[in-house]
């Protein structure tokens, strides 16, 4: 077991393992309300982010908002809020998770134009930040406390 792997768990963390992409990204499972999906784990997120398609399936009730969303190729997208929401990742919960709706379509055809398969969302800073995380590039692995 490599030093910050035992460190990180002596300081409470949960160990995540992430899947390294054809496109250069991490994947990972989520439960979102107890409903499990595939997400990408993006640093530059400011948000988590589920797309519109798969918002029924996580249970989640979508908001109007007035904040836009960018990235990926795309800019100025219209976004639903999903207010209080629960989020398990291998033995880390939160609670009361705002998730942010957008429609995934470009996110999703980028990855299957690389021969990646789809995600339901994206990870983004909020848990990241929430969770004190730590990425351990090297031995493709999320702490998050």
């Amino acid at each position: 077991m490599s030093s910050l792997r035992k460190l990180l768990k002596s300081k409470g963390y949960h160990r995540i393992k992430l899947k390294y992409t054809e496109t250069n990204h991490f994947e990972l499972v989520a439960k979102i309300n107890e409903v499990q999906g595939n997400f990408i784990l993006d640093t530059g997120a400011s948000s988590t982010c589920v797309g519109f398609d798969t918002a029924a399936h996580f249970k989640l009730l979508g908001e109007e908002s007035k904040i836009r969303a960018a990235g990926a190729g795309a800019t100025n997208m219209l976004t639903q809020v999903a207010l209080k929401n629960s989020i398990a990742i291998e033995g880390w919960k939160t609670k009361k998770l705002d998730i942010v709706l957008f429609d995934l379509t470009h996110v999703n055809e980028a990855l299957v134009n690389h021969k990646a398969e789809k995600v339901h969302g994206i990870i983004g800073a909020d848990i990241l930040k929430k969770g004190r995380a730590v990425i351990d590039y090297k031995n493709k692995a999320l702490y998050l406390k």
